[in-house]
């Protein structure tokens, strides 16, 4: 049923070819709504299946597992790389985008004294890997502060006003975890690589939000997960990387494939359980086959446009104010709503908010804050539909105008 809140038309469910809800591909619980795929992902069931059968096929005989994996994983990393249409060469597989970031981190040759700049809107595990480094080469981290209604040229002269001759590397999102938005990867890289900069993109959330998401960039390193927007096993991510410091390059364990050139080095991990590699290309062929990936994402841009105004709508019935945010440069997928004064002020109460409304109405969203305003996250996939959002609005929203109300 449509929201009379709505201002938006909600787009038609999509469907599975034999007429089911699309959420039937999936094995997520009944008893919640899940509304934060952006966070953790879903997995759908044609690709567990896989990835169980090839955990079976694993332990069922380890000693002719083991020896053929590389050749297997460089396999589906020709697949995977075919999907963001980049060449195989320029393309490992790890196992998540912090994970790819801390490679960076511990491969980059670096002078004593170095400055990394990053941006207010980073996530915070691969600011962190920023900080540890510069510690250990007692540098310093320089933190560009971005508005969050700035426009691309705004953000761009934010992150290059802090370059100088000490600049070792830059970090910067090209969709931000925190605010939802994008950053001017593509000009910032740019200028970075006309004074000799390296470059570490972090696109966590953008894999199959967009096509060919690194066409174009000279960004020296680009990580992003597969587990989210992708829907693959959790546990498999890219590192797509160019330019003169490929080769220094190595996976944080090493391993007998460690005098392989990149990529290849990366497809010899010794043991470990490397299944939701070979399972990733079974998510992103279900989702193509299905509905096609075109079609995926402007169902996803369509269900964020009326979820986001159907919620911040409903916060405005009780508010009277507006609760639309505008983040300069938005994403198809991912928006945010301006949650009411006094909750989720910063990211620890923001998180606490996270495991109440679960716990309270069985919701799994997410919950986030910048500049000392909370704001509801909200994420779409081909699972969701309107009620899924219809539902936050008509109990989820008066629970927290409620709970902001009693904390102020």
């Amino acid at each position: 049923m449509t929201s009379p809140l709505a201002t938006r038309l909600a787009p038609a469910a999509l469907l599975l070819p034999d007429g089911r809800p699309a959420r039937a591909a999936w094995t997520l619980s009944e008893s919640a709504v899940h509304i934060n795929h952006g966070s953790f992902g879903a997995v759908p069931l044609v690709a567990q299946e896989h990835q169980n059968a090839l955990r079976a096929e694993m332990d069922s005989m380890p000693v002719g597992w083991f020896p053929a994996l590389p050749s297997r994983i460089a396999d589906a990393r020709t697949s995977i790389a075919a999907f963001f249409e980049v060449d195989a060469s320029t393309l490992a597989i790890v196992p998540n985008a912090s994970a790819g970031a801390s490679v960076v981190f511990s491969s980059l040759p670096v002078t004593r004294g170095l400055e990394i700049v990053v941006t207010d809107h980073g996530y915070g595990a691969v600011t962190m890997g920023a900080e540890r480094l510069a510690r250990r080469w007692d540098g310093t981290v320089l933190t560009a502060h971005i508005p969050l209604d700035a426009t691309a040229a705004e953000a761009h002269d934010a992150v290059v006003a802090l370059f100088s001759d000490r600049t070792a590397l830059v970090v910067v999102d090209q969709i931000t975890s925190p605010t939802a938005r994008f950053l001017p990867v593509d000009t910032i890289s740019d200028e970075a690589k006309r004074r000799g900069i390296p470059v570490l993109v972090d696109a966590a959330h953008v894999p199959a939000l967009y096509p060919a998401p690194t066409a174009g960039l000279s960004c020296d390193f680009w990580v992003g997960n597969l587990h989210k927007f992708a829907c693959a096993p959790r546990g498999t991510a890219v590192l797509i990387a160019q330019g003169d410091l490929v080769g220094e390059l190595y996976p944080l364990v090493d391993s007998w494939g460690a005098r392989d050139p990149f990529p290849a080095r990366f497809d010899s991990q010794g043991t470990l359980d490397l299944t939701s590699y070979l399972a990733a290309p079974t998510s992103l062929t279900f989702i193509e086959e299905t509905w096609g990936w075109d079609t995926a994402r402007r169902y996803l841009s369509e269900l964020a446009d009326y979820a986001e105004h159907t919620i911040a709508a409903a916060f405005t019935a009780f508010t009277g104010e507006s609760h639309l945010v505008d983040v300069g440069m938005p994403v198809n997928a991912l928006r945010l709503v301006r949650l009411p004064d006094g909750i989720a002020g910063d990211q620890e109460s923001a998180n606490a908010l996270r495991d109440r409304m679960l716990d309270a109405f069985g919701v799994e969203g997410a919950f986030t804050s910048f500049d000392g305003v909370g704001y509801f996250r909200l994420s779409t996939h081909v699972y969701n539909t309107a009620a899924d959002y219809d539902h936050f609005a008509e109990f989820c929203v008066p629970a927290l105008v409620e709970w902001a109300s009693a904390s102020s």
